[in-house]
């Protein structure tokens, strides 16, 4: 049975549009590389970085940053 937009109730309507805004919404914020898989060297190489961070090894905090660049925090 082929409905048209004329035929349809109000709540009808707004469930239609609301089903299609959720579809867009997932089309456009979903993440692009689910499913491949990431190479053994490069997560080898992420899980490192992740760990000097965590140790204070690596990176500066946001008030170094904001402070060498002269910006304020908001």
């Amino acid at each position: 049975m082929t409905t048209t937009v004329a035929e349809m109730t109000k709540e009808e309507l707004q469930e239609l549009i609301g089903a299609i805004v959720e579809e867009k919404l997932l089309q456009l914020f979903a993440d692009p590389d689910e499913g491949l898989h990431v190479q053994d060297e490069l997560r080898d190489r992420l899980l490192r970085q992740e760990r000097s961070v965590a140790a204070g090894e690596r990176g500066q905090s946001l008030d170094d940053v904001l402070a060498q660049l002269e910006l304020d925090a908001q």
